[in-house]
């Protein structure tokens, strides 16, 4: 299976895939017990760096999208 990062509308980011690692900045690895798991964007999680859903109260809204022209970099 190959690793996907979905971004999620006004929500997080979910990780998918076998082989992938969680690694916070001092270079030690988190334990994922479930895949997909997704990662909080709007910084009200109460477990972070997982979402827990927090986002649906905090009024989050997030505007990324792919580009859709195909002449685009």
């Amino acid at each position: 299976m190959v690793t996907e990062l979905k971004i999620r509308q006004d929500g997080p980011l979910v990780v998918s895939g076998e082989d992938v690692a969680l690694i916070d900045w001092n270079g030690n690895a988190y334990s994922v017990e479930k895949r997909p798991f997704a990662l909080c964007r709007c910084g009200a999680s109460q477990n972070k760096p997982f979402c827990d859903g927090a986002h649906s109260g905090a009024g989050f809204v997030a505007g990324e999208a792919a580009p859709t022209d195909k002449a685009l970099p």
